[in-house]
């Protein structure tokens, strides 16, 4: 037997005859395998690059043989936490596979082997398991995640299983996993009724929660299992049983619309007015997901029609929320109360409206009381100013709803600029056909703090503040809080040229702009400006014309914006420091002579005229019986030396 190994100690040993004769057992395919890892271990001992023929020790009997021709490692997956923690695994070690086409790969994944156990019950081998019973293996004790085989016979729904091991195990019947689930939860998460019949005649608790709280029946509820829910409620199951949320199995079965539980449940003494934990019934949930059948049942049943959630919406304002038509006209047909309102005061009108919905809208209207919406504080009407429901917002004006409600103080303070009619939300949205369809109803343009022409002229929309001023917007309007010696809408319009101009054809009273109380004098710096109102603490200082234009914003325009307001203005005096600012470019040198009185006797007449006829007519120029000539002139639209 020596014949075929050298007598050298350090020498390499040969694959010879008498090697062949010690792995005489193994199969030709087995000694093929075994050639090429022993040749793959020689190149890695050697340092050889990756592909080289190395060497490594001989596969002993008993570890896991290396399967060829796959396309990866072969590691069977397990859906059961106790087959993913059972499997050992070999230390790390290059293994080679052979591809479909012949070609090897390496890798350095473990080899898995799963646990009999697990493979047995998986496959229904209740031979096998059987046997592992007789043999005295320990079939009881959990894995790391908490699971015996029992759970595993259930999760599998192998009936078979399950009732060998609960003969050989009674004690473990209502045995708990980590998550703290029963064999008898699992068999009903699958809907395995066979499974569960077992385990219930065995004597399995029906009531034992997850860690959601959440029992056997709760599951079966939520998978719309009849046959389970007839099977737990045979085995005496709470059915009032609440999860962590405060559901109880009705809850979920009415959620799930399935009216042959909802009986089911209800026969067997669930709580038809039972709440969660935010005193939301069964038949709130009906009518907030939309499931109309299940809202017949339970109407049926007795349940309360304008139950309320904690924060005091009612069932009708869910559904007018979340826009479930069919469901808002049930229960307007079964009398339901359109008056209630939620914490924040709104009605079910108020969400709708907010909504845009119209069909509901429409539904609501004539149950809604308009007495009642007034101490809301808040109209319909204003809610759909503000998501643009223009079509809600003609249907609310034909149905009587006052186009000039104001927000109540509470309401107005949660906006930052206190705004108050509807009509501000339409023109704060550019909603020009809301801001028409408004004011053609007869809404107020001047009530808000803030008037909503200077929001149209901050926006830029002529068109808004054609039809603001048409309709009666003050042309001349001031902010209180930020007071300014000059209208606050010569002052929003000051960047924008044209919008100035308007402004000033409108009637605009330019010749504020130019009464300064240091006149010709030398005007106190910003930073002194601002510590004399710091120390006095009183309202804020009056701001002026010269000091607006000084800012870095308008400085470079204020030559421009001096030039037209100088157009719809007499005679004036240019302050310091205007005057500073027109001596600054060399352009505006014009600008300065212009400004100089006398001012030409043709433009005073104009100015005179104007004033005459006042804001009200000027809008109105074009329908007065003055000849065309005149009326251009009034207009700036006619040369001074063509009158």
């Amino acid at each position: 037997m020596a014949a075929g190994v050298t007598s050298t100690p350090d020498s390499r040993r040969t694959f010879g005859q008498e090697e062949y004769s010690l792995y005489s057992s193994l199969s030709e395919d087995e000694l093929i395998q075994m050639a090429v890892e022993q040749s793959f271990a020689t190149s890695s001992s050697s340092g050889q690059p990756p592909g080289s023929i190395a060497q490594t020790p001989p596969r002993t009997r008993g570890q896991p043989q290396v399967v060829q021709n796959a396309v990866s490692q072969p590691c069977t997956k397990n859906r059961s936490p106790m087959s993913s923690a059972a499997p050992t695994a070999n230390p790390p070690r290059t293994t080679y596979y052979r591809r479909y086409d012949g070609r090897l790969f390496r890798t350095t994944k473990p080899v898995v082997e799963l646990d009999p156990v697990v493979i047995a019950i998986k496959n229904g081998d209740e031979e096998t398991l059987l046997n592992m019973i007789k043999a005295g293996k320990a079939l009881s004790v959990p894995n790391t995640e908490g699971w015996i085989p029992l759970h595993e016979a259930a999760y599998y729904n192998t009936p078979g299983c399950v009732k060998l091991l609960l003969k050989a195990y009674p004690g473990t019947v209502d045995c708990r996993t980590l998550a703290e689930e029963t064999a008898l939860y699992l068999a009903t998460s699958k809907g395995y009724l066979e499974c569960m019949t077992y385990l219930l005649e065995a004597g399995a608790e029906c009531d034992i929660t997850s860690k959601t709280k959440e029992t056997a029946l709760y599951k079966a509820c939520e998978n719309k299992n009849v046959e389970a829910v007839k099977l737990l409620l045979k085995y005496q199951a709470a059915v009032n049983h609440r999860c962590n949320r405060g559901w109880t199995a009705l809850h979920e079965a009415v959620v799930r619309n399935d009216l042959d539980i909802i009986e089911a449940l209800i026969m067997a003494g669930a709580k038809i007015e039972a709440s969660n934990v935010y005193g939301i019934t069964p038949l709130f949930v009906a009518a907030q997901s939309g499931q109309l059948e299940a809202l017949r049942f339970l109407t049926k049943c007795g349940a309360n029609i304008n139950t309320q959630a904690s924060d005091n919406a009612s069932a009708l304002y869910e559904a007018s929320k979340n826009e479930h038509e069919d469901i808002v006209a049930f229960l307007l047909s079964q009398n339901a109360d359109a008056n209630k309102g939620s914490k924040d005061g709104w009605l079910p009108l108020h969400i709708a409206a907010a909504r845009g919905n119209m069909e509901i809208v429409q539904m609501l209207i004539p149950v809604t009381s308009k007495i009642r919406v007034r101490r809301t504080g808040i109209s319909p009407l204003h809610l759909a100013a503000q998501h643009n429901r223009n079509d809600v917002i003609e249907e609310l004006i034909e149905a009587g709803y006052s186009i000039n409600a104001l927000l109540s103080p509470e309401r107005s303070r949660l906006f930052e600029d206190k705004r108050t009619s509807i009509l501000y939300f339409a023109v704060y949205n550019n909603n020009i056909e809301a801001t028409e369809m408004l004011l053609k109803a007869g809404a107020n343009p001047n009530v808000d703090l803030i008037n909503p022409l200077l929001i149209s002229i901050r926006h830029g929309s002529i068109r808004n503040m054609q039809l603001l001023i048409e309709h009666g917007a003050n042309i001349n309007a001031y902010i209180p809080t930020h007071p300014t010696s000059f209208p606050a809408t010569i002052m929003f319009s000051m960047k924008y040229l044209s919008l100035l101009k308007l402004i000033m054809d409108f009637g605009g009273d330019g010749e504020s702009c130019f009464k300064c109380e240091y006149g010709n004098r030398q005007h106190p710096e910003q930073e002194q400006r601002r510590d004399e109102v710091q120390l006095e603490r009183k309202m804020p200082r009056t701001v002026q014309f010269c000091e607006m234009v000084s800012t870095p914003g308008l400085y470079r325009w204020a030559g421009p914006i001096i030039d037209v307001l100088l157009d719809y203005v007499g005679n004036v005096n240019l302050c310091s420091k205007l005057k500073e600012h027109l001596d600054s470019y060399d352009d505006w040198a014009n600008i300065k002579i212009k400004s100089e009185p006398p001012r030409p006797l043709v433009h005073l007449c104009r100015i005179k005229v104007r004033k005459l006829l006042g804001h009200e007519r000027l809008k109105l120029i074009e329908v007065l019986p003055l000849p065309g000539r005149l009326k251009r002139y009034l207009e700036y639209n006619c040369p001074d030396d063509l009158m």
